[in-house]
C-alpha cells in the first residue's frame, strides 16, 4: 500500500486548519504557503473534505476553512479513506465482498486480510489530536 500525495496532503491540511482555526476561518492561500503545497491542489482536497463534512467553508474576505468537529473526532483512517478511497494493501481487498475469482482458493488471502486489519486498526487509532499532541507511535 502506498499513500498518495493527495492523502498525505489532506492530513497535513486538516492539521494546519486545526492549528490555526482559533484565529477564525483559515485561508487556503495561507495553508498553501505554510505547507508548501499548490493552492490549486489544495482546492481539490478541500472540496472533498468539505463534501464529506470534515471541513466547513466560508466564502468572502474573511473566508476559508475550519474543522466541522473537534480534533479528537477525526482519524487518519477517515481522512485517507475520503481522499484515497481505499487503504487496502492489495487490489482484491478494495471491494467488499471480495470479487476476486480466486479468493476461495487463494492461500495468501489471509495474509492480506490480516495486513488490512492492522493498517485499519493503526490508522483508526490515530486522531488529529494525537498527532498535534505528539502522541503517535
Amino acid at each position: 500500500m502506498k499513500i498518495s500525495t493527495k492523502g498525505r496532503y489532506a492530513v497535513r491540511m486538516m492539521l494546519d486548519v486545526a492549528q490555526h482555526q482559533q484565529e477564525g476561518y483559515v485561508a487556503l492561500k495561507d495553508i498553501a504557503q505554510r505547507q508548501e503545497i499548490s493552492k490549486k491542489y489544495l482546492e481539490q482536497i478541500a472540496l472533498q473534505l468539505t463534501q464529506a463534512g470534515c471541513l466547513q467553508a466560508m466564502r468572502g474576505h474573511q473566508g476559508g476553512y475550519r474543522l466541522a468537529r473537534g480534533t479528537e473526532e477525526y482519524t487518519v483512517l477517515q481522512i485517507l479513506q475520503i481522499t484515497e478511497g481505499s487503504v487496502a494493501p492489495v487490489a482484491c481487498m478494495d471491494q467488499h465482498p471480495n470479487r476476486c475469482e480466486r479468493c476461495r482458493e487463494c492461500l495468501t488471502l489471509p495474509v492480506w486480510q490480516g495486513l488490512d486489519r492492522e493498517i485499519r486498526r493503526y490508522l483508526a487509532g490515530i486522531t488529529l489530536k494525537d498527532v498535534l499532541e505528539g502522541r503517535v507511535e
